[in-house]
């Protein structure tokens, strides 16, 4: 049960922040947490209606797609199922990039500008609308309410995002007091600053923790090599995103903190995918995500077959996302959950990883700490960073037309030098492409270092 001060944040305090936004988020969640419980025909019939709008809509003031629709012959009145979206074309990091302001509808105000590199190492640069962003925090939120806790709640999130990290001002450290929550940026994972973050997480006392799995994992080792218990603390669930949750990961996660662990699935670009519910089932957001699994010739597969992720977003009608390839391999399941929620799933999720790397002193850092040095340069196409040892760690660049920039070199030399040491050798290597490893994944940090 929440206490008061949790209903009196999430019935009233945060219903407020979102309408100062401008964001419908409350009447969504309310909306979702009833069609969540529909049989699967009743959502597939609210998921066609909100894709014939989308598409009606874009057709008029997205000029991406008024020329697109017009050159293919495609007329969004004709669509009657979703499998109609085979007849569009597949949307591209590379689209987006060549089209990023043909993309935006036309009147289309408050777009918010991101910035990700994605998991093929990519750098991205695209925009966000309100609609988008109110559909994506109502989903996250139904999501949560799902394992007993709400916003308001005690939180504790681990994370390395400079989106979060860069926004600390005074306005948001007053919010996130109010909110009760509490962020540890996850960068740099020292022994020093682990034992710190373990401390604020028994002095905090937790309700929930949200962040990546390896640097949750690694606290909680952390904690069990220095004969600290994390067990007794009432922590209800652990929220992983934004990579791979592993096996081992989940179990020592499970066994350190004593509570369930709730896996989740998107990205600032693709959306709020799908999260898992405590049947185990990992739900998609059906409401507002179209999920389709194709193969290496693009075909579409059918559920149960592995193949690469490619969503379409209703919620994105100011800046589409439209057959939206996320370079992630995935299944989607045949059943229903046990939960009885007739939300479809996704059945495993494979390909996103993102390393540690440690620096010359033994510092553990979040792989990300390299990848942001890299992935906001101008010119970058994609990248792939190799620790080799301590002492050397390269990285691999596809540039625009191939240039090789010695400002770029430069910059990147020396942010690395900044976090893993001084007399570290950094080599920069320009490419022409950068393969894919062996398996057919592609991970754009690989350390062959260990974290000690």
């Amino acid at each position: 049960m929440s206490d008061l001060y949790t209903r009196f944040v999430s019935g009233a305090l945060f219903p407020l922040q979102e309408r100062f936004k401008h964001h419908d988020t409350v009447r969504v969640r309310r909306d979702m947490e009833l069609s969540q419980w529909w049989p699967r025909e009743r959502i597939d019939a609210l998921q066609l209606e909100r894709l014939q709008a989308l598409l009606r809509d874009v057709g008029v003031r997205v000029p991406y797609y008024r020329e697109l629709f017009a050159r293919a012959g495609f007329d969004p009145a004709q669509v009657t199922c979703s499998a109609d979206l085979q007849r569009l074309p597949f949307l591209t990091k590379a689209d987006i990039r060549a089209q990023s302001d043909a993309l935006r509808a036309d009147g289309a105000q408050g777009l918010a500008r991101f910035n990700t590199g994605g998991s093929s190492g990519e750098p991205l640069i695209f925009f966000i609308g309100t609609e988008r962003v109110t559909h994506d925090v109502a989903a996250k939120w139904r999501a949560t309410r799902w394992w007993d806790v709400d916003i308001g709640d005690p939180e504790i999130v681990v994370w390395g995002s400079p989106i979060e990290l860069g926004t600390q001002d005074r306005m948001r450290l007053i919010r996130d007091r109010l909110m009760r929550t509490e962020l540890l940026p996850a960068f740099e994972m020292s022994d020093d600053k682990v034992d710190g973050f373990i401390a604020r997480i028994r002095a905090r006392r937790p309700r929930m923790l949200f962040g990546y799995p390896s640097a949750i994992s690694h606290i909680a080792l952390r904690a069990e090599r220095r004969g600290i218990r994390l067990d007794d603390l009432g922590i209800k669930v652990v929220f992983v995103t934004s990579e791979r949750l592993y096996d081992h990961q989940r179990e020592t996660i499970r066994r350190l903190f004593g509570c369930p662990v709730a896996n989740g699935y998107g990205g600032r670009d693709a959306g709020f995918i799908a999260h898992e519910c405590p049947s185990g089932g990992m739900h998609v957001t059906a409401e507002d995500i179209v999920v389709e699994i194709i193969d290496e010739a693009g075909r579409v597969l059918p559920a149960g077959q592995a193949g690469e992720i490619v969503v379409t977003h209703l919620a994105t009608r100011d800046y589409p996302f439209i057959r939206y390839r996320t370079g992630d391999v995935g299944v989607l399941g045949e059943a229903l959950c046990a939960c009885g929620r007739g939300l479809p799933l996704l059945k495993e999720i494979q390909g996103r990883s993102t390393d540690f790397v440690v620096a010359a002193d033994g510092t553990v850092m979040h792989g990300l700490s390299l990848i942001y040095v890299v992935r906001d340069l101008v010119g970058v196409r994609a990248f792939k960073i190799v620790q080799e040892s301590r002492a050397c760690t390269r990285v691999h660049l596809v540039t625009e037309g191939g240039v090789k920039s010695p400002d770029m070199v430069g910059t990147i030399v020396a942010g690395f030098r900044k976090r893993l040491g001084e007399e570290v050798e950094v080599v920069v290597e320009f490419n022409d492409s950068i393969p894919a490893e062996r398996s057919g994944k592609f991970r754009y940090v690989v350390s062959h270092v260990a974290p000690v």
